[in-house]
């Protein structure tokens, strides 16, 4: 796994940066940032999203996973952990939470994430898992400079997550038509789109309890192979 060794380093690198610039940057620097990053999470979450061919299937499976995403009270709970986790280890940034989830799901959401942990899982090149790490860093500077050390322990998750991706695809990734990646990729980039209203400010999304999509896009395609467009 040494693309998301890799790419842990970075982040954690990139948010150990942003901390240092969080005491030194003024507030409308910080901003500026954030409307930077903001804004590119909106593009590239449209470029992703716009790359479905299962219409119908990316419409029920982020309908029925929102709807299992609230009632299991998926971001409520993650918020409950990152607060936990803030008052164990007696941080007293107030945006711990908030900086967690967001980093998060702006590393974990992205096409690269999935390609990128199946193509190394499978036993090629960690190339694509390189370049995100070198995003992920740039970002982690940014996200950590306004929202704290959250931004350094997203490096958790990710790990988990990503590496997960990258097990998996070790003992399944040739199995796994390319339909299936395509559709995550979508689902993540709509998830995207979500986070990046939510950085710029406009509205709050809960994209956190729209996950479970993820795993919904994957049943569907099974159970409806040849369903709608």
């Amino acid at each position: 796994m040494l693309g998301t060794i890799v790419n842990v380093i970075t982040v954690v690198a990139g948010g150990s940066i942003g901390l240092l610039l969080n005491k030194k940057l003024p507030d409308r620097f910080v901003k500026i940032f954030f409307q930077v990053v903001g804004l590119f999470t909106l593009f590239l979450g449209f470029s992703m999203a716009l790359e479905t061919t299962h219409v119908l299937h990316m419409i029920m499976a982020l309908i029925t996973g929102a709807v299992i995403g609230e009632a299991l009270k998926l971001e409520q709970r993650m918020e409950t952990l990152g607060d936990k986790l803030k008052s164990r280890l007696k941080l007293g940034n107030e945006k711990f939470t908030e900086g967690l989830l967001t980093a998060f799901l702006l590393y974990c959401m992205g096409s690269l994430t999935i390609l990128g942990a199946i193509e190394e899982g499978m036993g090629g090149s960690p190339k694509l898992l390189l370049i995100k790490s070198l995003m992920d860093g740039v970002s982690s500077v940014a996200l950590a400079s306004g929202l704290g050390i959250g931004v350094v322990f997203s490096a958790i998750p990710l790990l988990i997550y990503q590496g997960g991706i990258t097990l998996l695809a070790m003992g399944f990734g040739e199995f796994l038509p390319e339909v299936y990646i395509t559709e995550l990729s979508a689902i993540g980039g709509i998830l995207l789109i979500g986070l990046g209203i939510s950085i710029l400010e406009i509205k709050k999304i809960k994209v956190m309890n729209m996950l479970p999509a993820l795993l919904m896009i994957v049943i569907l395609l099974w159970l409806l192979p040849d369903f709608g467009i």
